[in-house]
C-alpha cells in the first residue's frame, strides 16, 4: 500500500544502477505531483529486482529528513519474513526500519516498474471487485440438432465456464428434430438451465416436458399452445415494428397467467437499428414491472466489427434500459469470444451505474486490441540504459513504433526485426549468439514488432496483453549447445 501523503512527506526511493535515470525522472515527477519531498539511493547493484531485504540491511543508507523508504516491489515477497525463524517477531521490515530510523509501517515496497510509481502514490492502481451483476447471460447454440447430444454437452459445458447462465437449444427450421427432448435431458443432466427456440409447437412441448424453463419466442402464430406449456415465454411482436401487436400478445398471456419476459427485437444496422433501440425505451415505459430480453446476435453477428465493443455498448444499455436478460450467440469469427465478453460486460456496467462512475479503469479485459496505458521510457533513460550495460545480455525495448536491441556495445534500433538481426550477426559482439539465442531473440523481436505497429506496451519475456485473450507465457530457453556461434 501507498503511504498517506503529506505535505511534511519526504520519501527514500532505493533502486539499482540501471533504473537509476528511470527512476530519478519518474520520483521527480511523482513528487511535483504530489507536493512531496524525495531522495533516491542508487545501491550497488545492477538490477534493482535483483534487491533483497537481507542484503540490502548492509547497503541502505537513508537521510535524517526521509519519512518513508520504497523499496523495489519485488522486495513485497521476502519483507515480512523472519530474520530468525526462531524469532518470528524481527522481520526484515523492522529490521531496515531500524538502520532508517523509521518505523516498521513506513518500509513500504513500491510497484515492481517505476513507470507506475505516479499512480501507485495517487492510489490509481486498485482493484475493483466486479461480482455483481444483474443481466442473464443466454447462450445460444444454433441449429443445435446438427450436432450429435454429446458435442452439443461439450458446447455448452464451454459456454457456461465463459459465463452463460443458460443454454438456448436452437432448433433447425428446416426440418423437425424428433430427438430434441434428448438434447434438453441431457443438458438438464449437466446442470444447465435450458430454453426452447423455436415456433414449432410439437418441439416446443418435447422441450418443456424434458425440462426447458424458457421458451424463445411468443408471437400472435404460437401463444395459444403457451397456455399449456407451464413455463416462461419471451413474447416478441409479430413484426418487428409492430409493437401493438406485441401489447396483443402480452394483454392475452397475462389474462391466461404465463409468465413472460418482452424482446421488442433488436434490428441490424441497416434494418432500422435505430428505431428498435427506441422500442426498447418505449416498450419498458408501458411495461415498468415486467421482466425484458435483448437479442443481441443481430448486431454483433451481422457487423464487420470485432465484438467486444458492441457488447459493452449493448449491455450498457440493456442494465440502463432494465433490461435483465440477452440472448447471443458466437458463431461468426469475429464474435467468438462474445460469452465472456458479455460476461465482463454486464459486471462493468453494473458497477458503473451502482456507483455512479463511468466504466474507466475498472477492468481491462475488454481492451484487447491496444492496452489501457503505455508505459515509455524517455529517451536519456533508454540511452542511459545502452551506456550502463557491461554484460552481454540483450534487452528490447519497444516503443514509439521503434525497437531497440540493447547489450554491451549494441544499440541498434529500428523497426524491421530482420534487419536487426543481420545488422547484429555482423557485429562481433554477437559471437555469443548461438542457435537457441538467435531463436529466442527472433521470438522477442516479433512480439517487439508487433508492439510498435500496434502501439501496445512490450515487456521483454512477458506476453503481450490482449485483455481475456491473454495467454501468459512460461519462461523457457532451449539450452545452448555452446558459449559461442561457430564460424562457419
Amino acid at each position: 500500500m501507498p503511504p498517506l501523503l503529506t505535505p511534511s512527506t519526504h520519501l527514500h526511493f532505493v533502486t539499482g544502477r540501471l533504473a537509476e535515470v528511470a527512476l530519478r525522472a519518474q520520483a521527480a515527477e511523482a513528487a511535483a505531483n504530489h507536493s512531496i519531498a524525495h531522495s533516491v539511493q542508487v545501491a550497488p547493484i545492477t538490477v534493482a529486482a535483483l534487491i533483497t531485504p537481507k542484503w540490502l540491511t548492509r547497503h541502505l543508507d537513508v537521510p535524517e529528513s526521509a519519512t518513508h523508504v520504497v523499496l523495489p516491489g519485488y522486495c513485497e515477497s521476502a519483507i515480512d519474513d523472519a530474520v530468525n525463524p526462531e524469532l518470528p517477531e524481527t522481520t526484515w521490515r523492522s529490521r531496515l526500519a531500524e538502520i532508517a530510523r523509521l518505523e516498521p509501517e513506513n518500509i513500504v515496497c513500491g510497484p515492481n516498474d517505476c513507470r507506475d510509481l505516479d499512480a501507485w502514490l495517487g492510489g490509481k492502481i486498485r482493484s475493483v471487485e466486479l461480482n455483481d451483476h444483474s443481466i442473464e447471460i443466454i447462450a445460444e447454440i444454433n441449429h443445435a440438432p446438427r450436432l450429435s447430444i454429446d458435442e452439443v454437452v461439450r458446447v455448452a459445458e464451454s459456454l457456461r465456464a465463459d459465463g452463460a447462465d443458460r443454454i438456448d437449444v436452437g432448433c433447425d427450421p428446416s426440418r423437425k428434430c424428433a430427438a430434441i427432448g434428448d438434447y434438453v435431458a441431457a443438458l438438464i443432466d449437466a446442470g444447465h438451465r435450458v430454453s426452447i427456440d423455436t415456433f414449432d409447437a410439437w418441439e416446443t412441448g418435447e422441450a418443456v416436458r424434458a425440462g426447458a424453463s424458457l421458451v424463445l419466442s411468443v408471437n400472435e402464430s404460437n401463444r395459444d399452445a403457451a397456455v399449456d406449456w407451464g413455463c416462461e415465454v419471451v413474447a416478441i411482436p409479430d413484426t418487428p415494428d409492430d409493437l401493438e401487436s406485441l401489447d396483443t400478445t402480452v394483454e392475452f398471456l397475462q389474462q391466461r397467467g404465463v409468465l413472460m419476459r418482452l424482446d421488442p427485437i433488436l434490428e441490424p444496422i441497416g434494418f432500422g437499428f435505430g428505431a428498435s433501440l427506441l422500442r426498447y425505451v418505449e416498450t419498458r415505459r408501458r411495461y415498468p414491472d415486467l421482466a425484458m430480453m435483448m437479442g443481441i446476435g443481430n448486431l454483433t453477428e451481422l457487423t464487420d466489427v470485432d465484438s467486444a465493443g458492441v457488447n459493452m455498448m449493448l449491455l450498457a444499455l440493456c442494465e440502463e434500459f432494465g433490461v435483465t436478460s440477452v440472448l447471443t450467440t458466437q458463431v461468426i469469427n469475429w464474435a467468438r469470444s462474445s460469452i465472456k465478453e458479455c460476461d465482463i460486460a454486464r459486471r462493468m456496467v453494473h458497477y458503473s451505474l451502482r456507483e455512479g462512475v463511468p466504466p474507466k479503469r475498472l477492468n481491462d479485459q475488454l481492451v484487447t486490441l491496444r492496452d489501457p496505458k503505455l508505459r515509455p521510457y524517455s529517451p536519456e533513460a533508454i540511452e542511459a540504459l545502452a551506456a550502463g550495460i557491461r554484460d552481454n545480455n540483450y534487452r528490447i525495448l519497444a516503443q514509439d513504433g521503434v525497437i531497440h536491441l540493447i547489450s554491451a556495445g549494441v544499440h541498434l534500433s529500428g523497426d524491421e526485426p530482420f534487419g536487426m538481426m543481420s545488422e547484429l550477426l555482423s557485429m562481433p559482439q554477437s559471437k555469443n549468439v548461438d542457435v537457441s539465442h538467435a531463436f529466442y531473440l527472433g521470438f522477442e523481436l516479433a512480439k517487439a514488432k508487433i508492439a510498435a505497429q500496434l502501439g501496445k506496451q512490450y515487456e521483454q519475456d512477458q506476453a503481450l496483453q490482449w485483455g481475456h485473450l491473454t495467454v501468459e507465457e512460461k519462461r523457457h530457453r532451449i539450452p545452448r549447445q555452446s558459449r559461442h556461434r561457430k564460424d562457419e
